[in-house]
């Protein structure tokens, strides 16, 4: 596997940024996502210039690595800032080619809206976790900046209220279950998450799915609803299960590797 190690906002020069954005032609107004994804969002793709959430309790972490995977595999770069706990194999277990990804250090407080804004100059995506504080005319000139360059700024696991711009997109999953685990037996296999989009425009009308992240080969899956024998939990609590689990020895849900390297969960 691909080393990726963290590098500070001062290591990011702009001839780097401007070395690792590929060249795009004008018409090319979506980057790819999985198949597993396509019917869920209203164009089939993320949108050049716009911006996503990812929302929380559980797997936020997890689907925003598998909503840009595939665009990772078809030659964009991918930045992420803001997530220390980010599990590098279970990125690339989702499909994420580490030699296209660039790991950035958490930037201080009052340099998050710079920092994220140079990696947008430079990257078709950037994965950003929660801000501490940014003033509503940063969130302002941050969104100019992804739609004047093009590219995708996905937040993930922000909570409520903390950007003052509205995204185009909303992603989040509202309930969960797991394959193989018993009362105080087994280990975790897989992962079934009720994924649901909603947004703005053409987005308005929510979707939903059930979707393996991941499957027991690791990947991204759509999934079969769960039968009358599966316990399935609302996400706070399948949140709560999840790190209970990794407490237990099983897995390690919020650092992002498995004990058992059957499976690698990431929140």
């Amino acid at each position: 596997m691909s080393h990726v190690s963290p590098v500070t906002a001062a290591a990011l020069t702009s001839s780097l940024a401007e070395r690792v954005r590929p060249v795009t032609l004008a018409e090319d107004q979506l980057l790819p996502v999985d198949q597993a994804l396509e019917g869920l969002l209203p164009r089939s793709g993320l949108v050049r210039g716009t911006t996503v959430a990812v929302e929380g309790p559980l797997a936020a972490t997890s689907l925003a690595l598998a909503l840009v995977a595939r665009a990772s595999s078809a030659g964009s770069w991918v930045a992420v800032v803001g997530l220390p706990s980010l599990g590098l194999a279970a990125a690339e277990g989702l499909g994420l080619q580490l030699e296209r990804l660039v790991v950035v250090a958490p930037p201080e407080p009052g340099q998050w809206a710079a920092v994220v804004a140079t990696l947008a100059e430079g990257f078709d995506v950037v994965l950003a976790g929660p801000p501490v504080r940014t003033r509503p005319q940063d969130a302002r000139r941050l969104v100019a900046r992804v739609r004047e360059r093009r590219s995708v700024l996905v937040q993930v696991g922000w909570p409520p209220n903390r950007w003052p711009e509205e995204p185009e997109l909303v992603l989040g999953t509202s309930a969960a279950c797991w394959e193989g685990i018993g009362v105080g037996w087994g280990h975790c296999r897989a992962r079934r998450v009720a994924v649901t989009v909603r947004g703005r425009r053409a987005a308005g009308r929510p979707s939903r799915a059930w979707l393996w992240l991941p499957g027991s080969d690791g990947r991204l899956q759509r999934a079969d609803p769960p039968g009358e024998g599966d316990v399935v939990f609302p996400a706070a609590a399948a949140s709560g299960a999840a790190r209970a689990a990794g407490a237990g020895g099983a897995v390690d849900a919020s650092m992002g590797s498995a004990v058992r390297p059957r499976l690698n969960l990431v929140q």
